[in-house]
């Protein structure tokens, strides 16, 4: 049995905010679980981080407070959160005053979604994911599919399904092929199961589309090896689901931003097929030179 979890980067909405939208999954052999749970773990505890959800997206990115406070990074954890805390108190009051709403709503979100880091400099929290990423690249046994779609080059009307529908059959079909795969030759066959981050709006339509492909299988395969629909759980509770984030996220940046430690990290877990990666696709403009298109150029399935 093969647990695949999944996570997204970026917005599925045109235009959005974020040129992409990745989807993207790891999968791990349900013998190897609990190692991979225990390695995250031992490195969250290193930072402080013991039991907190890790979402890349908030953890990398400045915040203000921390330069406002002196020689911050020679604080221990406890004074820098208490610092932190009153210094964000006060922002809060001071937008109260100013009648500004919008942005008073949108700090608050940005308040708690940042919370559980602030104790950590940013050189701190990029080490953290950086940890994390070199950890995942070890896994030899690990596995990533992944669906990224320019939105540029996305045209709804001729792919007859949105993007996120398009991505979502995507990574099925790589992931039940993955397990046909594997499952060849003598022995039972090898099932794998998938796991996402729980997300209302898109609960219903997964897994409504898993049961249209049991029914009549995606574009490109018959599924037969992944059981069940989805489940969705809550990332919060799930290491695993964080690290499918730190895929997505990885995948995402680099794309976007030619960002590429994180990314070459990552990628040297994407399923392959001797030296052709198949586990991941970028959906762009023909020519396109980026380290995906140029690994998955020679692809001789699902395209």
């Amino acid at each position: 049995m093969y647990i695949c979890y999944i996570d997204e980067s970026g917005t599925s909405d045109i235009p959005g905010n974020t040129s992409h939208f990745v989807l993207a999954g790891i999968s791990v052999p349900v013998w190897h679980w609990k190692r991979c749970d225990s390695e995250v773990e031992t490195i969250k505890n290193k930072y402080d981080t013991g039991g907190i959800e890790i979402h890349v997206g908030w953890m990398l990115r400045p915040y203000k407070e921390q330069l406002d406070i002196v020689e911050f990074e020679n604080l221990p954890y406890q004074q820098r959160r208490a610092q932190v805390s009153s210094l964000r108190k006060a922002e809060i009051l001071r937008l109260q005053r100013a009648n500004n709403p919008k942005l008073l709503k949108q700090t608050k979100k940005n308040f708690k979604k940042t919370e559980a880091y602030v104790h950590l400099t940013f050189e701190e929290r990029k080490n953290l994911v950086f940890d994390l990423a070199e950890c995942i690249s070890n896994w030899g046994f690990a596995r990533i599919f992944a669906e990224c779609i320019d939105k540029i080059f996305f045209d709804p009307s001729r792919a007859n399904h949105t993007i996120d529908e398009q991505a979502f059959e995507q990574l099925v079909s790589r992931f039940e092929q993955y397990l046909q795969n594997i499952s060849r030759g003598p022995g039972p066959d090898n099932l794998g199961m998938l796991v996402h981050d729980n997300n209302s709006t898109i609960e219903k339509k997964h897994t409504d589309l898993m049961k249209k492909f049991y029914q009549k299988g995606t574009l490109w395969t018959k599924v037969n090896n992944i059981i069940e629909t989805p489940l969705f759980v809550d990332s919060q509770l799930t290491s695993m689901v964080q690290i499918a984030d730190i895929c997505a996220y990885a995948l995402r940046r680099y794309l976007e931003n030619n960002e590429n430690e994180l990314f070459d990290l990552i990628f040297q877990r994407a399923d392959r097929i001797d030296t052709v990666v198949v586990g991941v696709r970028h959906f762009s403009q023909g020519g396109c030179k980026c380290k995906i298109c140029d690994a998955h150029k020679r692809k001789i399935c699902l395209d």
